[in-house]
């Protein structure tokens, strides 16, 4: 199954009732399996989980802590950006050549790096 077709089933299970802002979201981990994660909305709002979030989470549980390639979709009319915080998950498991694709359920897409979309990322050297 491709990054798209997994982000774009998963979307479809998203837990959205407040917004009804379906993300799914698509990960390639670096054995080369596919991961997959939602949006999960909370009533308490900031309690919610993001889509990209969801696809780590079920990489590493799987065992895997390096991700090769990102996939975002969305129901917006232009391709929707990982927040902040999902860009600093996303760039702790990911180099920043990672090539992170955001499209639009129309068929729009965006392709940016993880650095592009993260530049001077906080990493793991400044804790030395």
């Amino acid at each position: 199954m491709t990054l798209k077709q997994a982000a774009t089933d998963v979307r479809e299970k998203a837990y959205a009732p407040y917004s009804n802002f379906k993300v799914g979201a698509a990960i390639t981990g670096a054995s080369g399996t596919v991961y997959a994660g939602c949006n999960v909305e909370n009533v308490a709002y900031p309690e919610g989980t993001c889509a990209e979030a969801g696809a780590i989470a079920a990489m590493v549980a799987a065992g895997e802590t390096r991700l090769t390639e990102v996939y975002v979709i969305a129901g917006s009319p232009m391709p929707v950006t990982p927040c902040g915080g999902c860009r600093q998950k996303l760039a702790e498991f990911g180099a920043g050549d990672v090539v992170v694709t955001m499209a639009t359920t129309g068929g729009v897409e965006q392709v940016m790096t993880l650095a592009e979309l993260l530049p001077g990322a906080f990493t793991p050297d400044h804790m030395k």
